[in-house]
């Protein structure tokens, strides 16, 4: 069969909107990914009867090493839910506060709050079939009632609308950026009631990302700098020699953790992990990506041809490939411990404060 037909073929066979109701791009590599697939349905299969036996009998989810291991080779879609808010302690936060969700729907109005969610319901997500007006369910209600709430439970971060063109943030940058709250209802807790959608969305483990001088997601790309100046320090030297700052070409995979950056089950994977094992994943997903690809970003030559070629690296099978890239992540970076974290985020957060 010609390659032509075989990509035909794989496209008549997988379907056009995938398990999460996104509808596949039109560039969408079917026959990489039915390949892919078949394989992956067989580890998928496995671990999901793994996680029944795991899960079986236990009210909750606890860390551990053996869940550690568990969650690293991957979660069933039909068990993410329950993992996440086990892992993250959004459990533990929900059964201390009793209703607390639905008080804050109650609460006082906001008419500016909620005329900002109700502009960008129509185009959140216009590419999943799930939150269309004519799905039944709509999540349209779910979403606003999540951003509500979280608007209401922090008003010194409130909402932002999201470009749907670039997924950055508009005139308030500081502001939670509406991608990671939707992460949270795409791939996992959509499956369960709105409020474990609310209390996994208080517990996404960075810190002073979204505060008004966003001094967290700062701090973070420089410590991202700094790793790669030791771990990689030809691509360092090519930054440094462009004048390339690190918020140029990583900040969308930082501020949105990588989603609407890397492919959905890919990210679901990703956030399996920060959830368990902490903002220190985040640094393995980008130097695995900047280090799987080095040679290729070496090849630039110019700030717009290094902007480009980063783009590029978040494509492809390697991306697509998600339990392979999974492994990739606690591998290829090699030994990253919190204590180093935590000492390159202390003398990068000063420099940035002697910065103003």
């Amino acid at each position: 069969m010609e390659p032509a037909e075989r990509a035909q073929a794989a496209r008549d066979r997988v379907p056009r909107i995938d398990p999460y109701g996104f509808e596949r791009p039109e560039d969408f590599d079917y026959a990489a990914y039915e390949e892919f697939f078949s394989t992956y349905l067989v580890i998928l299969t496995r671990r999901a009867i793994k996680w029944s036996k795991l899960l079986k009998g236990s009210s909750s989810v606890q860390k551990s090493i053996t869940v550690k291991r568990y969650i690293r080779k991957g979660v069933p879609l039909e068990h993410r839910a329950r993992v996440w808010m086990g892992v993250s302690g959004a459990q533990a936060q929900m059964d201390r506060n009793p209703g607390y969700y639905h008080r804050l729907l109650q609460g006082e109005r906001n008419d500016s709050l909620e005329e900002a969610i109700r502009t960008d319901m129509n185009r959140t997500f216009p590419d999943n079939v799930k939150f269309r007006k004519g799905a039944d369910p709509c999540l349209q209600k779910t979403l606003y009632n999540v951003l509500l709430a979280y608007g209401h439970h922090n008003q010194g971060v409130g909402y932002c609308q999201v470009s749907p063109q670039e997924g950055e943030t508009d005139q308030h940058p500081h502001r939670l950026n509406r991608d990671v709250l939707r992460m949270g209802l795409a791939g996992a807790v959509v499956y369960g009631p709105s409020d474990t959608h609310f209390w996994v969305s208080l517990l996404i483990p960075v810190t002073d990302y979204y505060s008004p001088a966003m001094l967290g997601l700062k701090m973070d790309q420089e410590v991202l700098g700094e790793l790669v100046r030791t771990k990689l320090p030809a691509v360092a030297a090519l930054m440094d020699g462009h004048g390339v700052l690190w918020t140029l070409v990583v900040s969308r995979w930082f501020i949105c953790l990588f989603v609407d950056i890397l492919p959905v089950e890919t990210v679901l994977r990703i956030w399996d992990c920060l959830f368990n094992e902490g903002s220190k994943i985040i640094f393995r997903v980008a130097l695995t990506l900047i280090k799987q690809h080095q040679a290729f970003i070496l090849e630039a030559t110019s700030v717009a041809d290094i902007c480009e070629k980063f783009k590029e690296i978040t494509k492809g099978s390697f991306v697509m490939e998600c339990h392979t890239f999974m492994q990739k992540i606690f591998s290829e970076p090699g030994s990253l411990s919190m204590t180093t974290i935590t000492r390159l985020r202390e003398s990068c957060r000063a420099k940035l404060l002697v910065q103003g």
